[in-house]
């Protein structure tokens, strides 16, 4: 997670750089890249940090759930 997170503050950065060196009246085009990948971002944020049931836990409720 640490690396996707460095790679998307300097990859976005990086693109808002280049839009202020094209001149700031323009439309604020990062704001896509940003948004985009900031969904992706937060999807993989949310599988590290709340990883659902493991093999076994799901393996032990079938088996209750069979005997009873």
């Amino acid at each position: 997670l640490g690396a996707h997170a460095l790679a998307y503050v300097l990859v976005n950065a990086f693109l808002v750089v280049i839009w202020s060196l094209n001149g700031t009246d323009q439309f604020f085009w990062p704001l896509f890249p940003i948004l985009g990948w900031g969904i992706g971002l937060a999807f993989n944020a949310w599988d590290v940090l709340f990883p659902g049931p493991s093999e076994d836990r799901i393996r032990a409720e079938m088996d209750r759930l069979r005997h009873g």
